[in-house]
Formats: structure tokens, sequence, C-alpha cells
């Protein structure tokens, strides 16, 4: 086994069976409901089902990021071990959390002069981070060492898409994301939002689609559209969902159909209580490696 740890961040939306059988540790973001707080467990301290519903009956939920303080112990169980480390953390895009990576690393050099810490912004989320960390757990099992995984997640993060879309703007209007006014048009015309990830890792609103069969297909033509070698690509396909199983298994169904090399079936997801809390129930996330997203 290498002497390194592959770790990220609970944001990553994989399951702890997923994380465990490749290899991959995480550390805790923590959110909270109705006033109670939660370590962001992967649905363990309070089921995605239970968690979705609390969002629907009105529950107020706030997340919070791993804090320095917190790295530095993380960080320090592996180092005491002799192991050197690879960290790659949620998006930059969408949260602080990166720089408090950093900032541990920075506390915890000193204190390990002969040990490497390498930190990197994913310029991802959900299971699309989850996707780039099972993509590292690959090259790794394959003999790359920890700077050539380093190199390889540098030059290759932004090939990884982003895109999925929301039935419920309640949650975009109640977080200040989109005004009243809009949220009431939309969800009065039935206005299905299609987004993605941009090459800062932020969340970009890219058409207002009306009707959720049509979101569906236009979301698989992106992948149409954007994946490597077009319909013959042959990676893993991801998605992640907010209690939108049935939309979430429709979208599966026509992406194994159109892309018939795919390796292994399309995996599928929870949104975690991180994200979800962002985004509420009745969203959909694909995951899939593409072109760049730089510049475009």
């Amino acid at each position: 086994m290498p002497e390194f740890i592959l770790s990220c961040c609970s944001t990553a939306d994989l399951t702890e069976k997923h994380f465990n059988s490749r290899g991959i540790n995480y550390v805790s973001f923590h959110f909270m409901v109705d006033g109670k707080e939660y370590k962001d467990d992967l649905g363990k301290s309070i089921s995605y089902d239970d968690f979705y519903k609390a969002m629907s009956n009105g529950a107020e939920t706030k997340t919070s990021q791993v804090n320095v303080g917190e790295f530095v112990d993380y960080f320090s169980s592996f180092l005491k071990e002799g192991k050197d480390i690879l960290h790659v953390s949620l998006s930059s895009g969408l949260s602080g959390v990166y720089n408090s990576a950093c900032a541990a690393k920075q506390l915890l050099e000193a204190e390990y002069p002969d040990r490497k810490i390498y930190i990197v912004d994913s310029l991802a989320a959900s299971s699309g981070y989850g996707l780039l960390m099972d993509k590292l757990a690959d090259l790794r099992d394959d003999g790359y060492t920890l700077e050539q995984l380093y190199d390889w997640v540098e030059n290759n993060k932004l090939n990884l898409h982003h895109w999925f879309f929301s039935t419920d703007l309640s949650f975009y209007v109640k977080g200040g994301r989109i005004s009243k006014t809009s949220g009431f048009i939309g969800t009065t015309f039935k206005i299905c939002p299609l987004l993605n990830m941009d090459e800062n890792g932020k969340l970009t609103p890219q058409q207002k689609v009306r009707g959720k069969r049509r979101v569906i297909s236009l979301i698989v033509d992106k992948m149409k559209n954007h994946a490597i070698k077009d319909l013959e690509y042959s990676d893993k396909c991801y998605i992640s969902h907010s209690a939108f199983n049935t939309e979430a298994q429709e979208v599966a169904r026509l992406i194994e159909e159109s892309f018939p090399n795919l390796k292994n079936k399309v995996e599928i997801n929870n949104v975690g209580t991180t994200i979800g809390s962002h985004t509420g129930p009745g969203t959909v996330a694909l995951f899939f490696w593409g072109d760049s997203r730089k510049n475009r």
C-alpha cells in the first residue's frame, strides 16, 4: 500500500461503503436542522429521507464547514502514522473550506517537516466531486505516486462536468439565490432551471426550461454534446438527487440507453445534507468526464 492517503470532504456525496471500498478518507462538514447540530456523516445521524422531509415541512437548515482546528486534528492522525496526504476540498466557489485546509497545512508543516501535504481545490461538488475522488483512487491503484496524482488532478479537474436541474424553487428563494418574483413566475409556469459548474467552481444558471420532461431530456443532451468520445463515452457516470429518485432513475435509464460503452451502470447517490441544505428536495445532478469547462 502507498504511504499516502487520499482524502476529501463529506460533500463528495458518496456512500460510506463506497469511500471505504476505495480507500478514500473523508472529514465531515456540519449542519443544523431547526437549531439542532449534526455531522454530515453520510446519512447516519439523520436519514436523507427524514432530512428532506423536514425541509419540505419548513425546517430551518444551516451548514458550517470544517474549521482549521478540525483539519489539524484530522490531518495529524495520518501524519503521526508516517503517511503523506493528498486532500481534495469542496469547490472554493461554494465554500471557504479550501482555505481552512491550507491554513491547517501551514500549521502542520513545521511540526512534520518530513511529511508531504498536498491540498487541491476540486472546483467540484456533490457526486461530481465523488467521481473525481474515485478516478484518483483508480490511478492510485494503477501505481501513480503522490506527486503524479497531484499533477493529474490539477491538470484534469476542469474536464469534470456538473449539470443539474431543480423543480422546487422555494429553497432558492429562501436562500436568496433568486428573487421572490422569479420564484413565483418559475413555479407558476413550471420552470426548471438547468445549471452547471463553471471553471471557477461556481454554480451558473444556463437555461430556463419549462417542464420536468423537457429538462430531463435536455440534461441528457448535455452529456451527448460534451462527453469524451461523444456517444462512445466509456468512463463512469454518476448522478445524485435530493428526494427525487424516480427522476434520477429516468435520467440514468436514458444515459445508459444513449451510451452503450459506459464503464458500469450509472451510479446514483443522494445529494448530502450539506449541499442539500441549499438546494432543498427536487434536484437531480449529472456528472461525467468531458471537454474542458475552461473558457466555455
